[in-house]
């Protein structure tokens, strides 16, 4: 019996990768199409398609704030997210008298008119949130799932690296033409060598973003040790809140919403030291609003252009109410949270806030993770070395049950499972992602569809397809266990590839934003890139779907 640490190193890497590569490639996969989630939003939301190039520069005095004078009256709060390349339509959020729950809605940057409600939740509010908690969001399941998983990405690379023989050889070697099993294990050592420092930065950072989930106490015990009589002194008893909270219910039947209001005193302060996050209290006087571009010219003439991406006012008719204007973090890898603030009712700077080093080294890691940042290539380079990770997994998978189908002809009961296993978590996400996109189509933005919310029914239509597929591939390989997979591998890739098709086509049926128009006679990048990279996906899904036929033919002949 084998023995030793690169044997040990060898049944960790086997093992990891068995129980967690499913789960990992979804991880991989959703994580590389939010890289474009905003251009995925453009394509899924045809009426946010505005090109920012004709569109003039918004004053916030003259345009914004008469609007939402209108719109909150009585507001406690603002939110004013200025226009920009990437999200081309200004949003809005305030309260209202009736009800402190904020509302959020977008206006088209030109004629300030408000823009149709998006009835779908698009990459930004799915395939994003995917990406990180699964969209299991009860106690945070999903959120573990996901921290469980990139633990054991980091065991799969470092076992990786400990039982690769000849690393520096095989990072030349790519025998795709030789035979599948032959470029499917060089393919899995070339993008494991490759792609190494990315995936280590990229697993490593997911985990340390989400330190709050997975440590909640934290902030409890540090601020408990610094200052335990401050947080002592705020915190009350659970049956005040519950008297509280009914005697509010009683009062109205929509009762203010706090910022905040579900974390500890601790927690409260330890966002708002690390991030800015603080919310003024109103003092009852008063107060005109100060003219608010004046404030943005000179901000931006300091930091640059574009400086200034939002406007936070806080109590904008009182005296002591507060404008702050967070910066852009567009021109650097780390998420910009500092902030100017100012007096409503004077103008005056105020007490401005600035990340310490501390926290700007958590910015740094974090937005070198979120890929936020207003740099072109090296947005491409996350996406194809996400790509790459997802090649990375898939192709460790095939080749543990390549050699064993080879072996027992797909017999063993093991060896089914995972054949079902590997067709499902590989074809099953990427076909479910396309019919997601199809049935944004389809429904084209309809508020329901026999009695149920659109945006839910595109969520219910992405699950419903990946189970399908779940359900093609083990009848396939019931039906002929030694070359089931192969037919069912055929079919899904022929699925892609029909689904990628009718993306465009729909797209273009339902919104006359065809090729030629958003590459040529109106040119508009963000739609055109996801057309092209369906019609890509159409054709490697038929040009695998060749290849996986041809072999099909071979192994029936033998």
């Amino acid at each position: 019996m084998k023995t030793g640490f690169r044997f040990n190193m060898s049944v960790l890497h086997t093992w990891a990768g068995l129980l967690l590569s499913g789960l990992l490639f979804a991880i991989f996969w959703t994580g590389t199409l939010s890289v474009f989630d905003k251009e995925i939003d453009r394509w899924m939301m045809p009426q946010t398609r505005i090109n920012m190039d004709t569109a003039p520069k918004l004053s916030v005095d003259r345009d914004i704030v008469p609007l939402l004078n209108t719109l909150s009256e009585g507001a406690t709060a603002w939110s004013i997210v200025l226009p920009s390349e990437r999200k081309p339509f200004l949003a809005l959020g305030y309260d209202t008298k009736e009800s402190h729950i904020a509302k959020r809605n977008s206006f088209h940057p030109v004629t300030l008119e408000q823009l149709p409600a998006s009835n779908t939740r698009g990459a930004s509010r799915f395939i994003y949130p995917f990406h990180h908690n699964l969209t299991l969001r009860k106690g945070n399941i999903g959120a573990w799932l996901v921290g469980i998983a990139s633990i054991g990405m980091l065991c799969l690379l470092v076992s990786g690296i400990v039982i690769h023989r000849r690393l520096f050889t095989d990072f030349f070697s790519f025998r795709v033409w030789r035979s599948f099993s032959r470029g499917n294990l060089d393919a899995h050592n070339l993008t494991g060598v490759v792609l190494l420092p990315f995936t280590l930065v990229i697993t490593l950072s997911g985990l340390m973003i989400a330190h709050l989930i997975y440590f909640p106490k934290a902030p409890d015990a540090v601020y408990e040790q610094m200052h335990p009589q401050a947080v002592h002194t705020q915190k009350t008893p659970a049956k005040e809140i519950t008297r509280s909270r009914q005697k509010i219910d009683s009062k109205s039947k929509a009762p203010k919403a706090k910022e905040g209001a579900g974390n500890s005193p601790a927690r409260r302060r330890f966002i708002g030291e690390s991030q800015g996050r603080v919310t003024p209290k109103a003092s009852g006087e008063f107060a005109t609003i100060t003219s608010i571009d004046p404030l943005i010219t000179a901000t931006e003439e300091e930091l640059g252009h574009g400086a200034v991406y939002m406007v936070r006012v806080s109590n904008p008719a009182d005296a002591e109410g507060v404008i702050a204007l967070r910066l852009s973090g567009d021109k650097s890898v780390a998420q910009n949270m500092d902030n100017r603030r100012f007096s409503v009712a004077t103008g005056a700077e105020l007490e401005h806030f600035e990340s310490s080093s501390v926290t700007n080294v958590f910015n740094f890691v974090a937005g070198m993770h979120y890929v936020q940042f207003d740099h072109w290539p090296l947005r491409w380079f996350y996406f194809v070395a996400g790509l790459g990770g997802c090649v990375l997994i898939a192709t460790g998978l095939l080749h543990w049950t390549q050699a064993r189908n080879q072996k027992h002809d797909g017999t063993r009961f093991s060896i089914f499972f995972m054949n079902v296993h590997n067709l499902s978590a590989v074809m099953g996400i990427i076909i479910a992602t396309g019919a997601f996109l199809v049935a944004n189509r389809l429904f084209n933005n309809s508020v329901q569809f026999a009695g149920v919310l659109v945006r839910d029914l595109e969520v219910y239509v992405f699950f419903s397809v990946w189970m399908c597929c779940l359900f093609h591939g083990v009848i396939r390989v019931l039906i002929n266990k030694r070359s089931g997979y192969i037919k069912a591998w055929t079919e899904q890739c022929w699925a892609v590839a029909f689904i990628a098709i009718a993306a465009v086509l729909l797209n273009w049926l339902t919104t006359g934003d065809h090729l030629i128009k958003t590459l040529f006679t109106d040119a508009y990048w963000p739609v055109a890139t996801i057309d092209l990279l369906l019609i890509s996906s159409a054709a490697l899904g038929i040009f695998a779907a060749r290849k996986l036929s041809a072999n099909l033919e071979l192994n029936i002949g033998s």
